[in-house]
């Protein structure tokens, strides 16, 4: 893994394919399952209700798919390899739910640059970026790839 700059992100031109980006982690909380819940309406049992949840072939809640998502965006932004030089993310593809996410799993990500396109006239480029979230026992939870779309060099 190449060395990062403490105060920007990385600008189109400084990205390449093969680079590979390691998160740090984060522990999924019940906070969050409810504070999410709240935000987005979703109530579904298989998240708020422990009772219920019992009864499922997970035996247990499960944190949302879409919270899990949310979360590797921000420790994607964490590495400080897109700090203010992200303009968009442009498309999420192939994006799968592998495994559930238990409260109290704690997930990282790991980012490989795939391709690069240069984008002139928009004084930037596309970064296409193959991402695995894994959890504690290094277990693929979630896979994809994102599309962003980065500021080139002033």
């Amino acid at each position: 893994m190449s060395p990062l700059p403490a105060s920007r992100g990385l600008y189109f031109e400084e990205f390449q394919v093969g680079q590979h980006i390691l998160t740090a982690a984060r522990t999924v909380t019940e906070s969050d399952v409810v504070t999410f819940a709240g935000l987005s309406g979703d109530y579904n049992q298989i998240h708020t209700d422990a009772a219920f949840s019992q009864s499922t072939p997970f035996g247990q809640r499960v944190a949302h798919g879409l919270l899990c998502l949310s979360i590797v965006s921000g420790l994607a932004m964490r590495t400080g390899v897109l700090e203010s030089t992200v303009l968009a993310f442009r498309e999420i593809n192939e994006w799968k739910f592998i495994k559930p996410v238990f409260l109290g799993d704690t997930i990282h990500a790991e980012l490989d640059v795939t391709e690069t396109k240069a984008l002139p006239r928009l004084n930037a480029g596309s970064v296409t970026i193959a991402i695995q979230v894994k959890n504690q026992r290094e277990e693929v939870v979630m896979k994809g790839v994102w599309i962003t779309l980065v500021m080139s060099k002033p």
